[in-house]
């Protein structure tokens, strides 16, 4: 007898070969549950192939050349055949009971498109690294949160994400032009179509090194990276709400994340420190008020050290 997978998980993969066994091996020992594991190499130039294609038949193999995390998560979703997606970034792994929790997760609600966990950012060794993330969760329907904060919000990332597969048809695919953080647009798009449920633990790691995305002490380059994607998301996110009727648009003017990064580059366009801490009191994506009110106060903290320092060089 011929026996459906209740969830499929997509893997993406791009040169990270000397991850990439901790991730398919998660996914392969997951518990008490039918899940299929599809693994997408995006052209990887290490010796990927080589350690996908030793998994054999226990994973389903999709090589493609470069495209992008978006072209990958679109390539693995067209192989899947659950009517459940989970995915996991290459670099990550699950705990045992990850799916099995997901797919009691949709069961006990039937209209969420969105299922997300925590996971525990780890160091290159296996060890913690800090607190669980994200810190602060966020449920049912987001869509008002999302058009205040200007789609900004603690969002999970792509290794905590599933999907039911009838809201990711209604949305489409990922644009082609998400190369990288690709997540932006499941976290950013599916919660206007359907309600997110939010899991409390750990149920994956998140693993700290450097990336196309991810630095430990973020550099110019980096920030200005970020508000681009940003800027880029919010555009199209515009676009995908008036091309699905809807009346709300975002504004990336209200994106906190955005406005520090700006303040942090001394960008012409940066708020003042006072307009900062205001936006930080007010941030309509960071649901806990004393998150907001801690930001807020480190703000005017550090332009207090600020003009300390230049009084003391004016001396």
């Amino acid at each position: 007898m011929t026996v459906h997978p209740q969830i499929s998980v997509v893997i993406n993969n791009y040169n990270y070969g000397r991850y990439l066994p901790d991730a398919i091996d998660s996914a392969l020992a997951q518990r008490d549950v039918q899940a299929e594991v599809v693994v997408v190499d995006d052209g990887s130039t290490d010796d990927s192939r080589h350690v996908i294609s030793a998994y054999g038949d226990r994973i389903r193999a999709v090589f493609q050349k470069n495209g992008g995390q978006a072209a990958a998560l679109n390539a693995g979703v067209a192989t899947a055949t659950a009517p459940l997606l989970a995915f996991l970034d290459a670099d990550d792994w699950w705990q045992p009971g990850k799916l099995a929790a997901v797919v009691a997760a949709f069961g006990r609600a039937p209209d969420a498109g969105l299922v997300y966990h925590r996971l525990q950012p780890t160091h290159l060794d296996g060890s913690k690294a800090f607190a669980a993330i994200p810190r602060s969760l966020c449920r049912g329907d987001l869509s008002r949160m999302l058009v205040a904060s200007g789609g900004c919000w603690p969002f999970p990332m792509t290794s905590s994400l599933s999907v039911r597969r009838s809201v990711w048809d209604r949305a489409g695919n990922i644009p082609a032009g998400f190369r990288i953080s690709a997540d932006a647009w499941i976290t950013g798009v599916l919660p206007f179509l359907a309600p997110v449920v939010a899991l409390p633990d750990a149920l994956g790691a998140y693993r700290i090194h450097d990336n196309a995305w991810y630095r430990s002490s973020p550099d110019d380059a980096m920030l200005a990276r970020r508000i681009s994607h940003w800027e880029e998301t919010v555009r199209v996110t515009n676009i995908f709400l008036a091309a699905q009727g809807r009346p709300e648009r975002l504004d990336v003017a209200d994106h906190f994340e955005r406005a520090m990064a700006l303040a942090r580059l001394d960008h012409p366009k940066a708020p003042g420190r006072l307009a900062l801490f205001m936006h930080a009191l007010r941030d309509a994506g960071e649901p806990h008020p004393l998150r907001r009110l801690r930001t807020a106060l480190r703000i005017m903290a550090a332009a207090r050290g600020a003009a300390g320092q230049a009084e003391v060089g004016t001396s």
